[in-house]
């Protein structure tokens, strides 16, 4: 089972910080990528988070999606992969 997932509907201020402290709690955080806009550098209110195990990230998904954070209601669920074909739109 895959241990990344996505968190959407961040609000634009919060800091790797905060969601780190947020969902640590749920085991522990291999990865965390906060995404940026390529040309402005603005947070685009999204990030990916890797647990180490699959059971953590499957408890915070459950646990986190739709809670609200910082004003925002979460949207949490498994990352998908990007098709081996992507290709950026630049």
């Amino acid at each position: 089972m895959v241990s990344k997932i996505y968190v959407g509907n961040l609000n634009f201020r919060t800091t790797e910080d905060s969601l780190k402290t947020v969902f640590s709690a749920f085991g522990q955080i291999n990865d965390l990528k906060m995404v940026h806009d390529r040309d402005t550098g603005n947070f685009k209110g999204f990030a990916f988070i890797t647990f180490a195990s699959p059971e953590s990230a499957k408890q915070a998904i459950t646990e986190m999606n739709g809670k609200d954070l910082e004003g925002r209601a979460l949207r949490v669920n498994l990352a998908e992969e990007k098709p081996k074909n992507f290709q950026p739109r630049y």
